[in-house]
């Protein structure tokens, strides 16, 4: 079964984590790429990026003739996607597990990460 495990940032996540103090950034980095590491060891990783700040993003649609229409990211948004993990285990039980460890990233106010879990879905055969 694979699952996507989604980290998501209030609309000033990106400017308040580069507020964080260098010793409680390099901590949540290390987290991370040792978090990976983990992982991919136990076969478990697919796939993980973090993503660039919701400024950089474009909404995008096609014209009448499927020329490319962008738009930039509405600022009632409160929420954006930070990055991701995919990962393929064997249960939903398994994801939920990777996800607990993956909300214990380093931060400030130790408050744990709130990460959500969807089951990457199959097209049906045919």
């Amino acid at each position: 079964m694979k699952f996507m495990l989604l980290m998501n940032c209030g609309r000033d996540g990106y400017e308040e984590y580069l507020s964080w103090p260098k010793d409680v950034l390099r901590a949540n980095a290390e987290f991370m790429r040792a978090f990976s590491r983990k992982l991919s060891a136990a076969g478990e990783l697919v796939g993980a990026q973090g993503l660039a700040s919701p400024k950089q993003a474009k909404l995008v649609r096609a014209d009448a003739h499927g020329r490319p229409i962008t738009d930039g990211v509405f600022p009632e948004s409160k929420e954006y996607l930070a990055g991701y993990w995919l990962v393929e285990v064997p249960t939903r039980q398994r994801a939920y597990e990777i996800a607990a460890e993956a909300s214990t990233a380093p931060g400030i106010g130790a408050k744990p990460l709130e990460i959500e879990v969807r089951e990457v879905m199959s097209a049906p055969a045919g």
